[in-house]
């Protein structure tokens, strides 16, 4: 459980309709291959032990204690398992019948949940048998054992792993307009186990889905779904053993017509986080009651998927989806700065590589939107010492082929006479040869946005702005900045696409976006060699690739440097050594630390998504915070 990470099951073993025996040792059996699998809580099918199609078989006293006795056989021969399960059986409380969940662990029967919402409609009639859950809990005794918590809504909480709470709800309760899983959410279970027999139809496993995904992003936990498979009645129904596993919204794993056990792993630090920064549960029910267990600690094996890229999604269809949707919201932000401000143009400094070219095809959709010529905007290309033919050229095409005015400044006189000025020798390339050539430029932007009545649109991405890799005061600074929230893996997607878009209609204009999609990422502050790029930004402070995926699960998820650093591995492990991995690791937090100054004075820009920097909403944190208590955990991993 190392990290958070719980391994998690759901159960659909073979049956015999009333057949109570065979079905405990079917029960058993998979519950030992479960242990044997490090799985810690396991989810078995709605009335499980007898089957679910019984029907008027479960007014038999005969079957009620068949029923008992097999959860006797089961709780005995699982006794030494640390596991816990709930297990689906009839349960006889005050002359009633219930169709409970049987949560056991250690030989030990921790509570019975009864079900709250019975069907009484189509082929279902359960209501003809049992009676919903009563309103109050209370205590029965069953298999021997007295005092036993009975009740819908009970949580059971893990002593040992603060994060991990769990309930359990049954079939028809996750259907209900408010389902017991409300009430267990907002006491505390960061995940829900349903035992269903929901049987099959066209179309339905599609909607079970949907509620299931529903369900975990409503209650931001974990959601367990298995439903009754082989062995149940086919008199006038199939059931097709539906099994998912999904959290806060994403489905891990999911499996029909296939019976056996379905396993991954939810974690419950992920979700306990995420309910601290939404405070979606401000208020703990009335009628919440906790029943402890306690679980053996080890590390999880992790079999979930971990996407390489958090930020860009794999599919194309998904990842075009995604690139048309960013495109519009920054487009739309920058129309309304626009019309606010009443700016005559739009400059943009395009260098020719790929942050100001989205910058500059971003402000070409904004100045559709306004249904404005492309003359409007003001593409600025400002040589210097470390400018190539290849990058200059591309800008230059680039801003003739979308209609831009080009205005073409070159600075390498102002630059010297600067460092004339300050007493700097242009031999010496330090930060200050870079950063003075940086701020001349935006000089140059400010101004020529004054002489032509415009705003200053900024280049400079989410990724740049985590690491501090900008100049203060210099590409750190506009009126708008429209790259602000994308990422440094999503800005080449986005360019990919519109290069693609643009293939049919303008073949030269998709031709120069393709080759600045293979130039290197480069500031070009410092001087070429024989004509080619010779600072490459990867180099320096590390591949984006890493640094996206950090700032993801670092940002958005609030993972430690520890946990940050064991799902690197896992999910990029192949592409990069564990040595270089926590290299740029350490690089990535003493940068984000250190650099918070520059991000607490950004210009305004779009969010397009949920990782952002903004100092006015998305992150608040003082200038002179410590890194200490991060490096420190690093420096255990050595």
């Amino acid at each position: 459980m190392k990290d958070g990470f719980i391994s998690v099951a759901c159960g659909s073993p073979s049956i015999r309709l009333a057949n109570c025996a065979y079905n405990a040792e079917q029960t058993f059996t998979m519950m030992r291959a479960a242990d044997q699998a490090g799985v810690k809580l396991l989810i078995l099918p709605e009335l499980g032990l007898t089957g679910y199609t019984c029907g008027d078989l479960f007014y038999q006293q005969t079957l009620l204690r068949g029923a008992e006795d097999a959860l006797s056989t089961v709780l005995a021969a699982t006794r030494h398992l640390n596991l816990v399960a709930a297990v689906g059986l009839p349960v006889r409380v005050h002359n009633k019948l219930y169709n409970c969940a049987a949560v056991i662990q250690s030989g030990i029967i921790l509570g019975l949940v009864p079900k709250a919402y019975l069907p009484n409609y189509g082929e279902f009639y359960e209501r003809r048998q049992f009676s919903p859950a009563p309103e109050e809990s209370s205590t029965v005794t069953l298999c021997g054992q007295t005092d036993i918590p009975f009740g819908a809504g009970l949580v059971f909480a893990c002593e040992n792993i603060p994060e991990l709470k769990f309930g359990v709800e049954i079939c028809e309760d996750m259907w209900a307009p408010v389902s017991p899983s409300a009430a267990m959410a907002a006491a505390g279970a960061t995940v829900i186990g349903n035992l269903s027999a929901s049987n099959d139809i066209i179309g339905k496993d599609s909607y079970r889905r949907q509620l299931v995904s529903i369900q975990s992003a409503k209650l931001l936990c974990g959601y367990l779904y298995t439903s009754a498979g082989e062995g149940e009645s086919t008199s006038d129904l199939v059931f097709g053993a539906h099994q998912m596993i999904s959290e806060n919204g994403t489905l891990l794993a999911e499996r029909r017509f296939d019976g056996g056990l379905l396993i991954s792993e939810v974690d419950v630090q992920r979700l306990d986080y995420e309910r601290r920064r939404t405070q979606m549960f401000r208020k703990m029910p009335d009628s919440a009651r906790e029943i402890s267990f306690r679980l053996t600690e080890e590390t999880t094996k992790l079999t979930r998927y971990v996407a390489p890229r958090p930020f860009v999604p794999e599919g194309k269809e998904d990842r075009d989806a995604r690139c048309r949707e960013i495109l519009l919201i920054a487009s739309l932000g920058l129309k309304q700065r626009l019309e606010h401000t009443g700016s005559a143009t739009a400059v943009v400094g395009l260098s020719g590589g790929l942050d100001s070219t989205l910058a500059v095809l971003i402000t070409g959709l904004a100045m559709k939107m306004l249904d404005r010529p492309m003359t409007d905007i003001v593409a600025v290309t400002m040589p210097c010492f470390g400018t190539t033919d290849r990058t200059k050229n591309n800008a230059v095409i680039l801003a003739e082929r979308m209609g831009a005015t080009l205005r073409t400044v070159d600075i390498s006189q102002s630059v010297r006479s600067h460092f004339r000025d300050i007493g700097h020798d242009i031999e010496d390339h330090s930060v200050t040869f870079e950063n003075g050539q940086a701020r001349e430029r935006t000089q140059v932007l400010m101004d020529i946005a004054n002489q032509m009545g415009g705003i200053v649109i900024g280049t400079g991405d989410l990724s740049e702005l985590a690491l501090g890799w900008c100049t203060y005061n210099g590409d750190h600074m506009s009126m708008y900045a429209v790259n602000t929230s994308i990422p440094k893996t999503l800005v080449r997607h986005l360019v990919s696409y519109l290069a693609r878009d643009s293939a049919e209609k303008d073949e030269d204009l998709s031709g120069v976006l393709e080759d600045i999609l293979d130039t290197p990422v480069s500031p070009e502050l410092l001087p070429a060699v024989q004509g080619k790029i010779s600072q490459k930004t990867e180099d320096l402070v590390g591949p984006y690739e890493l640094h996206d995926f950090f700032l993801y699960y670092m940002l958005r998820w609030g993972f430690s440097p520890a946990k940050v650093f064991r799902l690197t591995v896992y999910a990029l492990g192949r592409q990069y050594d564990r040595t270089v991995i926590l290299k740029w690791l350490n690089v990535f937090y003493r940068r984000f630390f250190s650099q918070q100054f520059k991000r607490n004075c950004l210009p305004d820009g779009p969010k397009v998504g949920s990782v952002a920097l903004s100092p006015r909403g998305d992150w608040r944190m003082p200038s002179d915070a410590a890194a200490a208590l991060w490096l420190a955990e690093l420096e255990t991993l050595k």
